[in-house]
């Protein structure tokens, strides 16, 4: 395959696009995702001792790890939205191991640190497969959560970019008006996909559902499939308020859905919509405050502060012995965790992901 490509067959929305249009509440609402996250794993941590505040908490937090779907539908969208005519998959591809792999890396290398000094070990294959990417395709939970544990997604994220270059001019020749048609089968794949793990044994639901990076790609190419809907001029214009409101229903009543339908079947549709509703405001310039200068750095480092923020919370509760605090505790060890995850997120963000970048992430243009 000699170049990403995405046709255009309507003129007015591609060259909107094609103009470089930049989405900065999409960098904003990153840092709203990875927040949730974090309090996913606060939640599921142990720091909070049993009481009625832990509990409302985790009722609360509980369906925060829906933030890793956002990201993978905002991933296919985003670049799907960036592609350009004559970009060679080989410059993708050396463009996002610029973007993801040094912070990856030394991501890597704090989680491992951070084991070891408070006496876990890190296995071989452990390590072998987080350093190369595949562990999500193991299905024992020692491997995919093994040494950094978040870092099962950029598993799946590197299977998406490995077939991004072939799904882009496939998905770019279905015909305009089918490509809503095309986003609801998606959804449905999606809805599908707890009911297929009902053929699996027990111990393999959480993994095939959650992690199995095939079954997360719907994700993606539903992101994908929304940004050509954009693209060819075919969104309705849906008010960002009303999938905001929409999404946040969703999340409440994540909850009560069966286990294997929480992590991305009932928030997809919300996140479908939001993704794309948030691209056509910035483009028209309409106002948000994701697009402060405050909320896209916060989205800028984002990505830095979700490989880290895990590490942290668990080196600090080890170093501290803070299993089951009271409140005042844990929330002062909550508030510390987040502030040095962001303040870590920047160093990385600063120091690591935007040198590599400037050095090796630039799209050499042709004459």
């Amino acid at each position: 395959m000699s170049a990403v490509e995405v046709t255009d067959r309507s003129d007015r929305p591609a060259r909107t696009q094609a103009d470089g249009s930049r989405l900065p509440s999409l960098t904003g609402l990153r840092f709203v995702a990875a927040f949730l996250v974090f309090c996913f794993h606060i939640s599921i941590s142990g720091l909070l001792a049993p009481s009625s505040t832990q509990h409302a908490f985790a009722r609360t937090a509980g369906a925060g790890a829906v933030g890793v779907s956002f990201f993978f539908v905002l991933s296919g969208f985003v670049l799907t939205w960036s592609a350009r005519l004559g970009d060679t998959a080989r410059a993708f591809w050396r463009r996002r191991a610029a973007k993801i792999y040094p912070n990856y890396f030394v991501a890597f290398v704090i989680s491992v640190a951070g084991l070891y000094a408070t006496g876990h070990a890190v296995g071989f294959l452990v390590g072998a497969a987080n350093l190369g990417l595949v562990q999500a395709w193991w299905p024992d939970p020692g491997v995919y959560f093994g040494a950094n544990s978040v870092s099962w997604s950029l598993a799946c994220e590197a299977f998406f970019y490995a077939l991004f270059p072939a799904l882009l001019p496939v998905l770019s020749r279905i015909r305009p008006e089918r490509l809503w048609a095309s986003a609801t089968v998606c959804v449905a794949a999606v809805f599908a996909v707890p009911v297929v793990a009902m053929l699996l044994p027990a111990e393999r639901h959480y993994w095939f559902v959650y992690i199995f990076p095939p079954v997360r790609l719907l994700e993606f190419v539903l992101g994908m499939l929304m940004a050509l809907i954009v693209k060819s001029g075919r969104w309705p214009r849906i008010p960002v308020w009303s999938v905001a409101v929409l999404l946040v229903v969703a999340y409440a009543v994540t909850p009560y859905f069966p286990p294997d339908a929480e992590t991305s079947a009932v928030t997809v549709i919300p996140f479908a919509l939001l993704i794309p509703a948030v691209a056509v405001a910035d483009v028209e310039g309409k106002r948000s405050v994701w697009r402060s200068r405050s909320a896209v750095w916060l989205g800028e480092v984002s990505f830095a502060f979700y490989l880290i923020h895990q590490s942290v919370i668990v080196d600090l509760m080890r170093g501290l012995d803070a299993q089951g605090s009271a409140p005042a505790k844990a929330w002062t060890l909550t508030v510390g965790a987040l502030a040095l995850s962001v303040a870590l997120a920047g160093l990385m963000h600063r120091f690591v992901e935007v040198p590599v970048m400037r050095r090796l992430g630039r799209r050499k243009t042709r004459p």
